[in-house]
């Protein structure tokens, strides 16, 4: 699948107190990177958000690790045009508090890596130069930062043989009938909760869906990792 050269990126400050987070200048590399090495930059986050998939990185976490005022990347910066910065500082809080599962009737095609949020909508931009993880067909160990744990059902998805990132992610873009990795409840450690799944032969650019559908709400979150 896909392959970028790897950064080190810088580590962001704690933001204070609950709700909306404070927009924080965070100096971007000077090189873009890639991936797991995004991780670094995901150590503190609002208690009110929740979290977002680390390994393979989030298009949303990738980004705020490039700097939300100046990142890097062409698509990162074409999604700060589209939406503004706020949304990267707010990289865990792609959700919808009402989902209870009703992913594909609340989430309009086109609008997947949003979660249909306005604020996310630079998520969406349909586009082949996503930063994206180099990653190979087989078992693959998925790393998903959460700032708040819960209980609760973990899917992801691959796109569908033939995927064209060009044109806007639609739900019959994913392969949904077989799921990439499904887990219930594993345990957080270090801040991120670590499953175990495995990617089908693919070839080119493809992208992973991650649901996180909490069982003690019906709050679910959503993040799109390209690959």
């Amino acid at each position: 699948m896909s392959l970028v050269s790897s950064a080190s990126f810088p580590r962001p400050s704690a933001a204070s107190g609950q709700g909306t987070p404070r927009r924080r200048t965070v100096a971007a590399s000077a090189v873009l990177g890639l991936a797991p090495l995004a991780l670094t930059a995901l150590a503190a986050s609002p208690a009110a958000a929740h979290g977002s998939m680390g390994d393979p990185v989030s298009r949303v976490s990738q980004c705020y690790a490039e700097g939300p005022e100046s990142p890097r990347s062409a698509a990162c910066a074409a999604a700060v045009a589209a939406g503004g910065t706020q949304a990267l500082y707010d990289w865990n809080g792609i959700r919808i508090g009402d989902a209870g599962g009703r992913h594909q009737a609340l989430i309009p095609d086109g609008k997947l890596c949003s979660a249909g949020n306005e604020e996310f909508k630079g998520l969406d931009l349909a586009r082949a130069d996503w930063p994206a993880t180099s990653v190979k067909s087989g078992a693959y160990t998925f790393k998903y930062r959460v700032t708040a744990p819960h209980k609760g059902t973990f899917t992801v998805y691959i796109t569908q043989p033939g995927y064209d990132p060009a044109k806007p992610l639609a739900w019959s873009d994913l392969d949904l009938r077989h799921p990439v990795a499904t887990v219930t409840d594993p345990v957080a450690t270090g801040g991120f909760y670590t499953f175990s799944g495995a990617l089908p032969e693919r070839g080119g650019r493809q992208l992973l869906y991650a649901v996180w559908q909490r069982t003690d709400s019906p709050e679910a979150f959503y993040s799109c990792s390209d690959v």
